[in-house]
């Protein structure tokens, strides 16, 4: 019996109306058998939970990760909309010059506040 003789018995298995006595029978007369170490269910089991609580932190993680995420974001622009709305009370309007702080000063004076010259 090859390997996809067996795979096919073993899916074939998994239906409701399959006799689950035949097939390890046949498997063990075509000299397949399962044995199994005496802690093998415990490992199993024990495998089974330890990954179940490493992914349940991994969402735990992301969510608190999320949250805080937002909480900056959201900070972040309350900010903006302060300073946009303190910017156009003090210039009162919104241009890019007041935005700059550019509002009465000549190209010459800026290159030499930016200079130093």
């Amino acid at each position: 019996m090859n390997t996809s003789e067996i795979k096919n018995l073993m899916i074939s298995s998994l239906n409701d109306d399959a006799d689950t006595i035949e097939v390890p029978g046949r498997l063990e007369k075509e000299g397949i058998s399962y044995n199994f170490s005496h802690n093998f269910g415990d490992k199993v089991l024990n495998k089974l939970f330890s990954a179940g609580l490493s992914i349940k932190r991994e969402v735990e993680f992301v969510k608190y990760m999320n949250f805080a995420f937002y909480r900056i974001a959201l900070t972040g622009v309350a900010a903006i909309v302060v300073l946009l709305i303190s910017i156009f009370i003090i210039e009162g309007s919104l241009s890019l010059n007041s935005f700059l702080g550019l509002s009465d000063n000549y190209d010459e004076s800026i290159v030499c506040l930016l200079t130093g010259n």
